[in-house]
């Protein structure tokens, strides 16, 4: 047979590759094992109740394919829509034909709905009541954390399924079922030394951009030789075939959150090269730099405080410059701030200081302000005592004066804890000093 059926095909690789039963899926084991929702949700018959599932994760996890194998083996009723193109209207029909299947002939229903996320709340709401009642299982997929994207009363209704980005082990048997597999590439192609290496890194634990990837290299190759009986993709076919990886990285969804959080621990924790690394995640995944730039400011004051003080004016120049001049340039003052706030000595005392204090506020601590602290810009504030008895600081030769300023219920307290790190290490004598000198007690 001649090799150019390969790539005459109207549907793509990852398409026609895709999993006819739990058999051929590859990874997801866990998701996928005995007694899951997923497992009870094919083996329960059309008349046994199902818990309606919501499958999350990065997209090339499988979420399509497990619905589609569910399709194909429930001997419920399955309908498909996608938020995508469906909206109230499209969703509201599906209900009414569960409704009636339901009643009339003890029929279930399962609807999968694709991209979940993009329904708006009314959108969502319109599910609730089928939900509620019984009429269908929904098994909703999204990329997007579904605390963030979906409704509670819709998420409270729902089991959350996980998927993980596959290992490296199931793309590799991924793609070789893909090279030889009839439904693929036959047995026809190749792959050179390194080749699959570099596939798999490229893919990121997307099985669908491993079968793209391949599927392109391949197709290099054919397009080069038309004649050939065998096709042998080599490194630089991929090379050719693809543009850069693309970024594991969604700037509205999970992706943020996480990846977001991953940057500032690492800063925090002071692994200079890990921040690097989720900082440029961010920057070629079209993160805004202005918050990038926003989150390293609260670090500086959270992380570093009085550590290195000059930290917080950097990461304020360093948004004002990203402002100014923005990307890609912008990219190299990030990357500035962003090393010297990881090699910056730590301290989180003006974080647990402002806490602290706001957290006695909260409970109730603060008796009045003292007569001697009070205002006395105001109308007969003499006649109360206001400000009778303030010893002014700058008539002392050092500028501290021992003088009650805290109402008496907070006169024990003490909010500021300095750490002995960095710059702060010089201030916990003075603080101490300060405090004897102001409370009388030198």
């Amino acid at each position: 047979m001649s090799i150019d059926h390969l790539f005459q095909s109207a549907a793509p690789l990852a398409a026609r590759m895709r999993p006819s039963s739990l058999e051929e899926i590859v990874g997801q084991t866990k998701a996928l094992e005995s007694g899951s929702p997923l497992r009870r949700l094919l083996e329960t018959d059309q008349q046994g109740s199902a818990t309606s599932v919501i499958l999350w994760g990065p997209p090339g996890t499988g979420k399509t394919s497990i619905a589609n194998v569910i399709a194909m083996k429930t001997s419920r009723r399955f309908e498909q829509l996608s938020a995508i193109s469906a909206g109230v209207k499209e969703v509201r029909a599906v209900i009414e034909q569960a409704k009636n299947d339901s009643s009339l002939y003890q029929r279930a229903t399962v609807l999968f709905l694709d991209e979940i996320h993009r329904f708006s709340k009314a959108q969502q709401d319109s599910l609730l009541p089928a939900v509620e009642a019984g009429w269908i299982t929904l098994i909703a997929a999204t990329t997007e954390n579904p605390s963030f994207s979906v409704i509670s009363p819709l998420l409270s209704r729902s089991l959350v399924v996980q998927l993980a980005s596959l290992e490296a082990e199931d793309l590799e048997q991924l793609i070789s079922n893909a090279l030889n597999d009839p439904r693929g590439l036959t047995g026809k192609v190749r792959l050179a030394d390194g080749v699959r290496e570099l596939i798999l890194r490229m893919s990121g634990g997307d099985a669908r951009r491993a079968l793209t990837v391949l599927e392109a290299s391949a197709f290099t190759v054919y397009n080069r030789d038309r004649t050939a009986k065998e096709l042998t993709v080599e490194i630089h076919d991929v090379e050719v075939s693809t543009t850069a990886a693309a970024a594991r990285y969604d700037r509205v969804g999970d992706q943020h959150y996480d990846i977001i959080s991953a940057f500032i621990k690492s800063v925090r924790g002071s692994d200079v090269d890990a921040a690097l690394h989720y900082l440029a995640r961010m920057i070629d995944g079209g993160e805004d730099p202005r918050f990038i730039a926003r989150r390293l400011i609260i670090l500086a004051s959270e992380d570093i405080g009085l550590a290195d003080p000059s930290a917080l004016g950097i990461c304020v120049a360093a948004a004002d410059a990203v402002a100014l001049i923005g990307m890609p340039e912008g990219r190299i003052v990030l990357s500035q701030a962003t090393i010297y706030c990881a090699l910056a000595p730590k301290s989180n005392a003006a974080y647990e200081a402002i806490n602290a204090a706001l957290a006695d506020v909260k409970s109730g601590v603060g008796a009045s302000v003292p007569a001697s602290m009070r205002g006395t810009g105001y109308v007969d504030a003499g006649r109360f005592g206001s400000g009778v008895g303030y010893k002014y600081p700058h008539a002392e030769e050092v500028a501290v004066v021992a003088q009650q300023y805290a109402p008496d219920d907070v006169l024990s307290k003490s909010y500021y804890k300095p750490k002995n790190s960095g710059r702060e290490s010089e201030f916990v004598s003075l603080w101490q000093r300060l405090r004897s000198i102001i409370r009388g007690q030198k």
